[in-house]
């Protein structure tokens, strides 16, 4: 089951919001259903703020009002009753579940990831993402920890259509190198949570340089989301046994392969003698 596009966003904006509009967003996010059936005082009670707060959150959401916003809830908790899940495949790593209900519910939030990020892409973003990144003269992929991953992943996608990539998994070679982009190149910058120190600087060194700030994030509210200039957001809501960063992780590799696709769409033949030298290039490499 996918999540519905309003939680995606409130989820991706939650740990950005002052604390009255943080306890409404927890009780729509525990029980969207429950909070589509309240009144605008019922939920100004609950979440012990006022009803101008309720206002409040729903414009910052792009509502013109609370009653708009109930009447998405309602639609997409009514999607939500109506969509099949898999039995047992829902919910949060227990350590009780044994290994066949552990890995259903693995594969279950990796598919929700994928998903619900594609749902959630804003495709103007990617559009402009592709049309900056394909006539670059430089690309930077920056990534730390968990994030170092997706950044490799696409720099070597990249690479192999031709495009002049390089990626930089930590700060002590990255920020210098990033310090050197100008106008007509482009960082793309992988941060889950949009607050990683590295992200930050080196995102920022970017922008004071003139290049394109790109940030794949899933914090749509992040410093890293408002200092980029184009933002693809992911979607993934990790267990407390997957200390992996592996849901998220997958989100990140969707929105690679999305930003992959887009690029080779804007190369000549589609990248495929690049693509076709390439892997001649290490084809004797493999044993048969």
């Amino acid at each position: 089951m996918t999540t519905p596009p309003l939680l995606l966003r409130l989820r991706s904006l939650r740990g950005d919001l002052k604390p009255a509009l943080a306890r409404i967003a927890d009780l729509i996010l525990s029980d969207p259903a429950g909070v589509a059936s309240m009144t605008i005082g019922d939920l100004a009670q609950e979440a012990g703020c006022s009803e101008a707060s309720v206002v409040r959150f729903a414009r910052q959401l792009g509502f013109r009002g609370y009653r708009d916003l109930r009447f998405r809830l309602h639609e997409e908790a009514v999607a939500a009753a109506t969509s099949v899940q898999e039995p047992g495949a829902e919910g949060d790593i227990d350590p009780s579940d044994d290994i066949g209900t552990m890995t259903g519910k693995i594969a279950a939030a990796d598919s929700r990831a994928v998903h619900d990020t594609v749902r959630g892409l804003d495709l103007d973003a990617l559009t402009r993402v592709a049309d900056a990144v394909a006539p670059a003269r430089r690309i930077i992929l920056f990534g730390v920890g968990a994030s170092a991953l997706p950044a490799t992943d696409e720099q070597q996608k990249l690479t192999r259509l031709g495009l002049p990539a390089a990626v930089h998994i930590e700060a002590h070679n990255g920020l210098p190198a990033v310090a050197l982009l100008e106008a007509g190149d482009v960082l793309i910058a992988f941060s889950h949570s949009g607050r990683t120190a590295e992200a930050l600087d080196a995102a920022r060194i970017a922008h004071e340089g003139g290049a394109r700030v790109v940030a794949v994030t899933g914090a749509a509210g992040s410093p890293l989301a408002h200092t980029a200039d184009d933002v693809l957001l992911t979607a993934a809501v990790e267990s407390e046994l997957r200390s992996g960063a592996t849901a998220s992780r997958i989100a990140q590799l969707t929105v690679v392969d999305c930003i992959f696709v887009a690029v080779a769409t804007r190369v000549p033949d589609l990248g495929r003698d690049a693509l076709a030298r390439t892997r001649a290039a290490v084809d004797d490499r493999r044993v048969h």
